[in-house]
């Protein structure tokens, strides 16, 4: 399972996430960047191997896409504030941590497909057992119902694109956010909150019939 680590929360991992960089870090270049003392610096990064975020050869840790999210979503259930934490976040960290759960789970996994006439771009598709799940990634801000809505309908209708071009597609749109409590529906399309993705991507089968489904008439 993606999220099974109980990080020991220090207060500075907030300021920590800027010094998530992908490939190999010294403790001497996440002081520098995170301005925390080099003897904290390493405490924090020693703590993140311990729970499996990263990996450590001689004295520089190595961090992957969706390595800061993954600390951002343990930040988050230990109640540290949304908004200061976001600003640490890209869009990049966020879809890279949905790509991954996907690909945990045997779900073949493309990022930012280009759709043409019309253009159209899905944030992270996932097939297995010839359905496909269409991903759209919302995050830094929480949204009202009717932006939500909104969002909603676009996803319909890049699915509707991507069934319409894709041989033999059978497709769900669901949109995966930061800030949700809990998975809800609109137009019987899921909108899940990044935490509960994989639990939703393992009930996903056995619950597609409630789903919006889409395919080729």
């Amino acid at each position: 399972m993606i999220h099974e680590f109980k990080l020991k929360i220090n207060p500075k991992m907030i300021t920590g996430l800027k010094g998530i960089i992908i490939g190999g870090v010294s403790p001497k270049d996440f002081s520098a960047v995170t301005k925390i003392s080099e003897d904290e610096s390493k405490s924090i990064l020693d703590e993140f191997i311990k729970n499996n975020i990263g990996t450590k050869q001689d004295s520089f840790y190595y961090f992957e896409e969706g390595d800061k999210l993954k600390i951002a979503i343990s930040l988050l259930e230990k109640g540290f504030p949304v908004d200061e934490i976001s600003i640490a976040l890209d869009w990049k960290d966020f879809e890279g941590l949905t790509a991954e759960i996907l690909s945990s789970k045997n779900f073949a996994v493309m990022r930012n497909m280009i759709l043409t006439k019309p253009r159209m771009e899905i944030d992270v598709v996932g097939v297995r057992l010839g359905v496909a799940i269409l991903i759209d990634c919302k995050h830094w801000k929480r949204y009202s119902v009717s932006s939500l809505s909104s969002v909603v309908k676009k996803q319909i209708e890049r699915t509707r694109q991507y069934v319409a071009k894709t041989e033999g597609a059978i497709a769900v749109p669901v949109i995966v956010t930061l800030y949700q409590d809990k998975v809800d529906f609109i137009e019987n399309v899921p909108i899940v909150p990044i935490f509960q993705f994989s639990s939703f991507v393992d009930e996903f089968y056995g619950n597609i019939d409630q789903m919006k489904t889409i395919e080729k008439d």
